[in-house]
This record gives structure tokens, C-alpha cells and sequence, in this order.
């Protein structure tokens, strides 16, 4: 399935300049699609920086959630968008 814009929230919003913002994305997409590079492809114009923290939400067939963060953004229309890794939990 493809990225749907809509369903990227920011649900913990940064304080301040460099606070860490946690966003929510949810859909029928598999963790290793959604850490493709450039899968957010409107990441930038979002609000979504280096270092933020996403929870990522699975809706069908295998529920789960997995914890990522936000390893690059780029410009809108710009190759290769914005992606996400899985966050190491120690």
C-alpha cells in the first residue's frame, strides 16, 4: 500500500527549538515498507525532523506497533523524501 498523507499526526508536539516531536502513522503497510527511503514523501512540509521519534501502527491482518525514528528529511518533491528506521530499545 502506499503512504497516505492523512494518516501522519504529529500527537506529541516539540518544545522548543530542539525539543523531539512523536508522531503517529498508521495503515495497512508492513514496518519494512514504511522504513523505505523516501516513503514520506511530504515529510518535510510536515513538520518532521532528524531525531523524531514515530510510532508506526499496522490496522490489518498482523496488528502491531513498532517504535522508529526519523533518519533523514528532505525538501518536498526532492528524491528521496524523508524515511524512517526502527529504533534500537535498550
Amino acid at each position: 500500500m502506499a503512504y497516505v498523507t492523512a494518516n501522519l499526526n504529529c500527537i506529541v508536539p516539540r518544545m522548543g527549538q530542539d525539543g523531539t516531536a512523536v508522531w503517529a502513522y498508521e495503515g495497512t503497510d508492513v514496518h519494512t515498507d514504511v522504513d523505505a527511503a523516501g516513503f514520506f514523501t511530504d515529510g518535510d512540509a510536515k513538520g518532521l525532523r532528524v531525531g523524531d521519534v514515530m510510532f508506526v501502527s499496522k490496522t490489518d491482518a498482523t496488528i502491531g506497533t513498532t517504535v522508529h525514528y526519523v533518519q533523514t528529511v528532505t525538501a518536498l518533491d526532492v528524491s528521496p523524501f524523508s524515511s524512517i528506521a526502527a529504533a534500537i530499545l535498550s
